[in-house]
């Protein structure tokens, strides 16, 4: 059996060969009514297919919320499934923003969902939660090892609330967020060009020296356009570690649609800018 070429290789390629940006599909119902579409299973489809043919030559990463496509039911589901499909066929790869958290054989399940060839839904990684203990989410880690995915660990997530379980001290005096952020390193121990598994790091959360940020994998920075964070942000919140940033952009281009072109320059835009700040 060949061993499929790990996430943190195809990964840092794919950003060298198109720009360090991913952009996320978030078919929210304000987003679909800017575009004139009905929040329907057809305003869905139109949108997403739009957003994948304009870009998925172009962008290195397409990170879809699961969520706006599950309150569909599976009408939504089978939007997303062709959506993955189809943006992987054109070279992007598909990190899926699903946040999945779960223990034992549940765990197990979810990485069946995202990180398995037979899978519809096959991703080449997923964002997950670590808050039941970081071992839970040994199920998916060893998928993504065996399938050659990532998987990306919410550590210092850009929403407020988030710090009240993030930055919690341990007995040890140590946070969990650096807690998880060890964990990630221990993972990626060894790995070249980069490692695959991946912290969530929020874009706007400022000086975040006290936290050591080097895994030897990306970073995943939601926050970048709408949320108020600029890529000129990015030294000042990654510091060394910025040259593994992944820089999540959304809102910032998908307000261009439906438009191709617009959608395609928003996205060069915000590509340069950021292969500016981490020069």
């Amino acid at each position: 059996m060949k061993v499929p070429e790990p996430f943190g290789a195809r990964l840092r390629r794919a950003m060298d060969e198109r720009g360090p940006l991913c952009v996320g599909i978030d078919p929210h119902a304000s987003l679909l009514a800017d575009w004139g579409l009905n929040d329907d299973v057809a305003g869905l489809a139109r949108f997403t297919r739009t957003v994948v043919e304009a870009l998925g030559e172009q962008v290195a990463v397409f990170k879809p919320q699961s969520a706006f496509f599950e309150r569909f039911g599976s009408r939504g589901i089978a939007v997303l499934e062709t959506a993955v499909t189809e943006a992987r066929e054109r070279g992007a790869l598909v990190l899926m923003d699903a946040k999945r958290g779960d223990i034992g054989s549940t765990m197990g399940a979810y990485a069946d969902t995202y990180l398995d060839p037979r899978s519809p839904l096959f991703s080449d990684a997923v964002t997950v939660s670590p808050y039941l203990g970081f071992g839970s989410l040994r199920p998916a880690l060893d998928a993504a090892v065996l399938n050659g995915c990532g998987v990306f660990v919410l550590a210092l997530t850009s929403n407020p609330e988030g710090a009240e379980v993030q930055r919690a001290v341990r007995e040890d005096g140590r946070t969990l967020a650096a807690t998880m952020l060890g964990h990630l390193a221990d993972e990626n121990a060894g790995a070249e060009p980069l490692g695959s598994f991946g912290a969530v790091v929020g874009a706007t959360l400022g000086d975040l020296s006290s936290f050591d940020l080097a895994v030897n994998g990306p970073l995943l920075a939601p926050g970048i356009g709408a949320q108020g964070a600029t890529p000129a942000d990015l030294p000042t919140v990654f510091g060394d570690a910025v040259r593994n940033v992944v820089p999540s952009v959304s809102r910032g281009v998908l307000r261009h649609g439906p438009d191709a072109s617009a959608l395609r320059a928003a996205a060069v835009r915000f590509a340069e800018e950021v292969r500016t700040a981490v020069a």
